[in-house]
């Protein structure tokens, strides 16, 4: 039962660190929190259940299963970075040099906008998401690993683990961390801090729209308030992390995925959502800075 909760955690323990990254790099070039974020999750969902409505799911299997996977996922990962570009250059590049608040008060007004569009064109009732995946699952003793979790998992360590890489080892991955330090020197340096600004904003999107299409293959529902409470979770995930600090949104989304398993497998399911937020507020209370974030002085 234990390792089954576990399966049950880092499952979901993915799914919010994904979305946890777009959260803490954003906050980490900008000091924003990014609140429309979430529903940059929730249109990745119903971009991909629209790429899926390209094909005859009935049919797929193999080859074709495989593609058809590789296409949703891209066309949804892509189409949720242009937004995130452009909800970047409208709504916050405006704002950049204006006090704090201004730019928080869009991003909420930005994730009520995005979420009353697909309201509006998608409608109110929720969406079913055709299974396309293979069923069946993987057995070790007691314990039952369907393919679909098995899936979330490797794809959710690929991607992490592929940021991680671009982060450290690249140009534009340097120029990302020295634009994190001090804008003013990195564009003194010849770094186009605008750019590096609108390519966090891709990344970050993209990565909840794989989530997104995750979500909606593996619970088969989707609905435009779904980015919501996800989205508050993910933010949950980075602040337990260290907000600003990437290996601290992936260790922090996968923690918080377990907790909330176990909260919900061995105490009530009913208050599930309820122990992502006292996670939250006994972190801000006695470590602000995050499991693995750095105490800094003013």
């Amino acid at each position: 039962m234990i390792l089954q909760q576990l399966i049950n955690g880092l499952t979901l323990g993915s799914v919010y660190a994904l979305i946890a990254l777009g959260y803490t790099m954003v906050y980490g070039i900008l000091e924003l929190i990014n609140f429309a974020h979430g529903e940059i999750y929730m249109v990745g969902a119903y971009w991909g259940l629209l790429s899926l409505s390209l094909f005859d799911v009935n049919n797929l299997s193999g080859i074709s299963l495989v593609v058809v996977l590789i296409f949703i996922f891209l066309s949804s990962m892509v189409f949720c970075a242009i937004l995130g570009f452009i909800i970047e250059k409208v709504a916050y590049k405006p704002l950049r040099n204006s006090p704090r608040l201004a730019p928080l008060i869009t991003a909420v007004g930005v994730s009520i906008v995005l979420q009353n569009l697909v309201m509006l064109i998608a409608g109110t009732d929720n969406k079913s998401f055709p299974f396309i995946f293979i069923r069946g699952d993987i057995k070790i003793g007691e314990v039952s690993i369907p393919y679909i979790q098995l899936f979330i998992i490797i794809i959710s360590i690929i991607l992490m683990v592929s940021l991680h890489i671009f982060i450290k080892n690249t140009k534009l991955g340097k120029a990302m961390r020295a634009v994190s330090e001090d804008k003013k020197t990195a564009g003194l340096m010849g770094i186009n801090v605008d750019w590096i600004i609108s390519l966090t904003f891709l990344i970050g999107s993209s990565l909840a729209a794989a989530a997104g299409v995750m979500v909606g293959i593996y619970y088969g529902m989707i609905n435009f308030t779904m980015g919501y409470i996800a989205g508050l979770k993910a933010f949950t995930a980075a602040v337990l992390g260290g907000i600003g600090n990437i290996p601290g949104a992936m260790f922090g989304g996968v923690l918080l995925g377990v907790l909330e398993s176990f909260g919900a497998g061995f105490i009530s399911a009913e208050y599930k959502d309820v122990f992502a937020f006292c996670i939250l507020i006994f972190v801000l209370i006695f470590k602000p800075s995050g499991l693995l974030g750095e105490r800094v002085t003013k």
